[in-house]
């Protein structure tokens, strides 16, 4: 059994206890929270947990494998470092912490004690995730234009980071992953109308190798829950909305046809039509499956197997500076910032 701690109870940190304690390979030994009640509903569900209100138990535990941190991002950085270096393997909420400067020096520092250090990218551990970046792999959409991606909620209002930090992020572990590259550059323009310094609402848009354009719309103030993802090729074209439980991937076998294919004056809506192709719509069957479980197990595995994590610090580090990039454009009112090379 691998023996865990975890350190935060609040909105996340249930779900990781619940999951990890069911896993049959793990122990959950301890779980850390500043507020008493939060460590009562967990006793009362878990009573052979530990419920300290410090973490020094866990750190001076020589027996404790890992340790899982739930809690608010401007305390990633230190709860991390602390964990690594008593020797224990890490699992951290995304965002990894909230500079380049300092999810680099947990990266080193995990390199240096021999220990997994993994974020909690939890969309990249999607089998419908999988499936699209395999899609995109194998060609069938062609080559890439651009990505658009919306991810808006009517709350949770954050005070320790904006809606590009807490949001954005996830949409950009998952443009990483799929396009297997870092942005080169970055553009934001925001809005600050709850509490001032904190953007509520995010527009972006990344520029990746090869052309390739990202669109971001992160908000927490919007009517409507919106997980809406667009990929368009220069062959067909996708959309992936991870709500959708029946068919959460569609492939449309849409295209503009090669300009010389048709008169280039265009004159009536029969000629428009016969510039682009409308093809089928198929929905490819997705495995049932559940993204945090998934993520769970896989640091079990990398904790037993010594492999590499698919979402690790490095993967971690490269979505933080993209962030930062952002969090300069916001600054410049729009400005384009190159994102920090590796």
């Amino acid at each position: 059994m691998i023996r865990l701690g975890i350190i935060g109870a609040g909105h996340w940190g249930p779900n990781l206890i619940s999951n990890f304690s069911k896993s049959g390979r793990s122990e959950v030994r301890y779980v850390v929270d500043l507020d008493p009640e939060r460590l009562r509903a967990v006793r009362e569900r878990f009573p052979h947990v530990e419920t300290p209100t410090g973490i020094e138990p866990l750190l001076e535990d020589e027996s404790l494998d890992g340790v899982v941190i739930s809690t608010p991002t401007k305390t990633h950085h230190e709860l991390a470092k602390r964990a690594l270096a008593a020797g224990k393997h890490v699992l951290v909420e995304k965002p990894l912490t909230t500079s380049s400067e300092t999810s680099r020096e947990l990266c080193d520092l995990a390199e240096q004690m021999d220990r997994v250090l993994m974020v909690g990218h939890v969309f990249v551990y999607n089998e419908a995730a999988r499936v699209v970046k395999e899609r995109i792999e194998e060609g069938e959409l062609g080559r890439i234009y651009y990505l658009s991606m919306v991810r808006t909620n009517l709350g949770p209002i954050r005070v320790d980071v904006d809606a590009a930090w807490d949001l954005a992020s996830h949409d950009i572990s998952l443009a990483n992953f799929w396009l297997d590259a870092v942005p080169l550059s970055a553009t934001a323009m925001g809005g600050e109308f709850i509490n001032a310094g904190i953007a509520d609402v995010v527009f972006a848009t990344l520029r990746y190798p090869d052309d390739v354009l990202v669109n971001l719309h992160a908000s927490w103030l919007n009517p409507r829950k919106a997980r809406d993802i667009t990929v368009v090729g220069h062959r067909k074209m996708l959309t992936f909305d991870d709500t959708a439980v029946e068919a959460p991937i569609r492939i449309y076998d849409k295209q503009v046809l090669d300009d010389r294919s048709h008169p280039g004056f265009v004159d009536s809506i029969s000629s428009f039509r016969m510039s682009v192709k409308e093809g089928e719509v198929s929905a490819p069957s997705i495995p049932p499956n559940e993204p945090l479980r998934n993520e769970c197990e896989h640091f079990l595995d990398t904790i037993e197997k010594g492999t590499r994590p698919l979402s690790g610090g490095a993967e971690g580090l490269a979505v933080v500076r993209v962030l930062d990039a952002m969090s300069k454009s916001l600054k410049l009112r729009g400005q384009e910032v190159a994102v920090e090379s590796a």
